[in-house]
């Protein structure tokens, strides 16, 4: 799994696949010359299982067939290890690097820390906050335009861990960067006010300097529109790809430009969007509609709701226990009827005005388990469809008769994912153990579809579309786990399971508790995560993290043949279960 800080980590590997005999001493991670800014590092690697390992002097716990990672501290700079078995010694510098800003020498602000750092855009009256890090004891003040804005030192904030810290346990806020100088303004008529200059004075001396970013205002009687061109393009909560992401806009969607940060782009109704998928509208009026009437289909699989409209608006979900919600923005309802028979999803259709354009649609179900779901705009006629549960053919021989199911093998190709202790990368155990999870799925009648059925690359964007097209009952993600550098690969053990939609979570919760209590696994928890082979909303979709790679005593078990067939079979019989179940409610 492309973990949150792992794929820095491993894509720095020198290593490539190593035959799991040693005969010499191998450190796998970290590379020599390594940087990071964490307070300690783990070392994996192996060497021939009699004798010892010495880290700096120091012997390290290896597992029975010579793996080991212990994790060692870090100063600020730079440390050097000398890691020795017998006669083979190896020597390897990580520098550890400050988070901390370094006021400069001499009379000036700290580099690259004068914010806004790029172009931004607000509407007339919206705070403008400017920011800046220089000495204490300073006077700082922004030039914008014909305002001098005072800028005040700030009391110190928490820094937030990042969201690796939940897969570590090292989730704790640490404390802030003193010296942080901000003030805010508003303006009230349209204007280009260009790049504020900022000016510190300190002991008599002042110094100015100009901002990266310009700053504009917008006038709201000539707002852009734009539209959407990527097929389900991905709306955020803030203008970068370090904000959560929301329910992505179908392709068409219309929605006017209310402020603008780099490349990013505040749409009418707070969400963000890159510019790169959207295109502007030269002329178009703000986009708002109506709504009537809402159309009802009932199709082979699935039941089709048509909700005609006079432009493409933006669209939210939320899945909750026994509903669906749509909610429609920029929109006003005009409706008094609306059809629906007796559906075998569907118990009721309840809609509200809940604010001047907005319109919620909540779609009543008759079953707790969702199946999956697509939004898209056909012209200008917003079509949801609904999935029904599949029709299991009750087969006691192939309980899975009728089932489909696209398997996932992480990474593979140039992707190698994470390695063991030996270099032994996750892609191929992923590949392995996704074919015979295939093979125990087939015998139970199932319908399965591989993403990868060799060692080849396959983005991301290409396993999502293959779920998309197959649309299959459910998809699973296999993948072998890692952590971030400063996590506990010595002590980190056990299965995990990860999910996005709330379809998703009884699947996730129901394999995570099978698995664990038939194969007597450690519990490494269920996590809800943003991940791609998570997102596919057509089908409940959840990535499994089979084990720790980095983990000595884990891997052993990872790259044992016969635990790869008890894994397997283990994860069908669990599969086959948790449709049985289904089908209970």
């Amino acid at each position: 799994m492309k973990k949150i800080a792992s794929l820095v980590l491993f894509n720095c590997l020198f290593t490539s696949s190593v035959a799991l005999g040693q005969t010499s001493l191998l450190v796998v991670f970290p590379p020599n010359n390594y940087q990071t800014s964490t307070e300690k590092i783990f070392f994996i690697g192996t060497a021939p299982p009699n004798g010892e390992v010495f880290f700096n002097g120091q012997p390290v716990q290896r597992s029975q067939a010579g793996h080991f990672a212990p994790s060692l501290p870090l100063n600020l700079g730079e440390n050097i290890f000398k890691v020795r078995y017998q006669n083979q010694e190896q020597e390897i510098k990580v520098t550890r690097i400050s988070t901390q800003p370094e006021l400069p020498q001499t009379l000036g602000f700290v580099k690259d820390s004068l914010t806004p750092t790029t172009n931004i855009a607000r509407l007339p009256g919206e705070l403008i906050c400017l920011s800046a890090v220089a000495p204490p004891q300073a006077t700082v003040t922004v030039k914008l335009a014909n305002q001098t804005i005072p800028l005040s030192i700030q009391p110190l904030q928490a820094n937030l861990p990042g969201n690796s810290g939940v897969l570590t346990g090292l989730n704790q806020p640490t404390t802030s960067s003193p010296n942080k100088y901000q003030g805010c303004t508003t303006v009230a008529n349209a204007a280009n006010l260009g790049q504020p200059q900022y000016s510190l004075t300190l002991n008599n001396q002042t110094i100015s300097q100009t901002g990266t970013g310009k700053i504009s205002i917008f006038d709201p009687a000539q707002l852009s529109v734009a539209e959407v061109t990527s097929e389900s393009s991905v709306t955020r909560t803030g203008p970068s790809t370090d904000y959560s992401r929301l329910t992505p806009l179908p392709k068409g969607t219309r929605a006017t430009v209310t402020g603008s940060e780099g490349d990013w782009l505040r749409l009418d109704y707070g969400a963000w969007i890159n510019s790169k998928e959207t295109k502007i509208i030269p002329n178009a009026v703000p986009p708002k509609t109506i709504i009537r009437s809402v159309g009802y289909r009932r199709l082979a699989n699935a039941t089709e709701i048509r909700f005609p409209l006079q432009v493409p608006v933006p669209v939210s979900v939320e899945q909750g226990d026994r509903n669906f919600t749509l909610t429609l923005h920029n929109t006003t309802a005009q409706t008094d009827t609306i059809r629906l028979d007796d559906d075998p999803l569907i118990s009721r259709l309840d809609w509200q005005q809940v604010s001047p354009e907005q319109v919620k649609y909540t779609f009543n179900l008759k079953k707790l388990q969702q199946w999956g779901y697509k939004l898209r705009y056909d012209n200008t006629t917003l079509v949801l469809t609904l999935r029904h549960a599949p029709n299991i053919h009750n087969r006691k021989r192939l309980p899975l008769s009728g089932i489909k199911i696209v398997l996932d093998p992480g990474h593979g190709g140039k992707e190698k994912g994470a390695l063991g202790p030996t270099g032994y990368p996750e892609k191929d155990v992923n590949l392995i153990v996704s074919k015979l999870l295939r093979d125990e799925l087939v015998k139970k009648g199932a319908i399965v579809v591989m993403t990868r059925e060799d060692d080849r690359d396959v983005s991301l964007v290409e396993r999502q579309q293959i779920i998309e097209k197959e649309a299959p009952n459910i998809a699973l993600s296999i993948h072998y786990n890692a952590l971030p550098a400063d996590g506990d690969a010595e002590n980190t053990r056990g299965f995990g399971t990860f999910w996005y939609h709330p379809q998703a979570h009884s699947l996730a919760i129901f394999l995570q508790n099978y698995v664990v209590k038939k194969l007597g696994k450690p519990d490494y928890g269920v996590f809800w995560n943003n991940l791609a082979l998570t997102r596919p909303a057509v089908a409940p979709a959840v990535l499994l993290e089979l084990g720790f790679m980095i983990n000595p005593q884990e891997f052993e078990e990872i790259v044992n043949p016969q635990e790869q067939k008890k894994m397997a079979k283990t994860l069908a019989d669990g599969v086959t279960e948790w449709f049985k179940n289904s089908q209970k409610e």
